[in-house]
């Protein structure tokens, strides 16, 4: 009877061996986002809001937008928050994602030391602001790794009509770090940098910083949340994955997005808008 017994167990005991240590039985899904909406502190206040609602642990892997993509576009996500529209829609079209939802947004800002070698203080035009940086040749820490931060830097630099890439190594320098490092690495510089205004609000770091640059309606920074095709990786955890996109749209989850605030201020928006078809 024992044996018996153990033998109707041993299948039990291979599932929980094989899902290895703290899996087993366990309800979660992993979440490929950026740098900004982990080092400003935001999946601190969502996370254990969606959780304590639904009883689906989220693991975050924070990258830069272009990584994240990669990291979804290999299958090693389940949802992808990340904040480059081009991007998320070309990931979308070429079906590695089922649908893209706005979800929230916030703004970007010149930050830089009040010494202001380029004069920039005050200046609304983010274009101008770093032609007054290219022509003092003044230094510049750019994330350079493909972020989502990186690539509205690069159309910013566009617009000013100058080529910040071949002056890499001189008074551009590119730091290939996440938003919170690069900042770090712009104060011990004395350098200008462009950073989102959430992660700068929870940078401890500042010294004699201060924004310098803000309020162009080119600085605009907007999310989006998508599921990672199912149809494409089977392992996908589909319906726990929605759940997450589902609530963070809901006016519950867009609520929790507006009350989180870093100084007192409200850093994050939540923009989306029930589609009426």
């Amino acid at each position: 009877m024992i044996s018996r017994r153990l033998s109707l167990l041993a299948p039990l005991f291979v599932a929980i061996l094989m899902a290895g240590p703290g899996q087993a039985l366990e309800r979660g899904i992993v979440v490929a986002s950026t740098t900004s909406t982990q080092d400003s502190g935001l999946f601190d206040h969502l996370l254990p809001i969606f959780t304590a609602r639904t009883g689906i642990e989220v693991r975050v892997v924070a990258r830069g937008t272009g990584q994240a993509i990669k990291l979804a576009q290999n299958g090693d996500a389940d949802v992808l928050f990340v904040h480059d529209t081009a991007s998320e829609e070309k990931f979308v079209a070429e079906g590695y994602g089922v649908r893209r939802f706005p979800v929230m947004y916030n703004d970007f800002i010149i930050v830089g030391p009040k010494a202001d070698p380029a004069q920039i203080a005050g200046l609304k035009d983010s274009v101008a602001a770093l032609q007054s940086i290219a022509a003092a040749k003044a230094p510049f820490a750019s994330r350079g790794d493909d972020s989502g931060t990186h690539k509205a830097e690069q159309r910013l630099w566009n617009a000013a009509g100058i080529d910040a890439k071949a002056a890499s190594g001189t008074w551009y320098r590119e730091t290939g770090s996440g938003m919170g490092q690069t900042l770090n690495l712009a104060v011990g510089m004395g350098a200008y940098a462009l950073s989102d205004r959430a992660t700068w609000l929870a940078f401890k770091n500042k010294g004699d910083f201060a924004i310098l640059a803000e309020g162009d309606r080119r600085l605009f920074n907007q999310y989006g949340v998508i599921l990672v095709n199912p149809e494409r990786f089977a392992h996908v955890k589909a319906a726990d994955g929605q759940a997450f996109v589902d609530w963070l749209i809901s006016p519950e989850g867009q609520r929790a997005i507006d009350d989180f605030n870093v100084e007192g201020q409200q850093v994050f928006f939540g923009n989306y808008k029930s589609d009426p078809s």
